[in-house]
């Protein structure tokens, strides 16, 4: 993703050798901008940005408990619970949502 190429020069880690080109850099994975002189033209993208969220879509609940499942047991293996509607995993795995 572009916006994983967005860093401050002073931010930028090094991902290349010197003299790398643009395709070789981009194939290696990273990112490459060579308009500040100085500083690494090849370089380490950021790290994607995450956040668990608990889906209210019912239908894609992936089951993280067992029948009868308290609140607080749930929450203490990590996951969600809502206790509606009834025939869905009332406990259930968070999804992994990048920002």
């Amino acid at each position: 993703a572009r916006c994983q190429c967005k860093l401050a020069p002073r931010e930028r880690r090094n991902c290349g050798f010197p003299g790398i080109s643009a395709a070789q850099c981009r194939k290696a994975g990273c990112c490459f901008n060579a308009s500040v002189p100085g500083v690494p033209w090849c370089f380490t993208p950021k790290t994607k940005k995450v956040r668990k969220v608990c889906s209210d879509d019912a239908h894609n609940r992936i089951n993280c408990g067992f029948p009868g499942i308290s609140a607080v047991q749930c929450k203490r293996r990590g996951c969600c619970f809502r206790a509606h509607p009834a025939g869905v995993p009332w406990c259930f795995y968070h999804r992994v949502v990048e920002e």
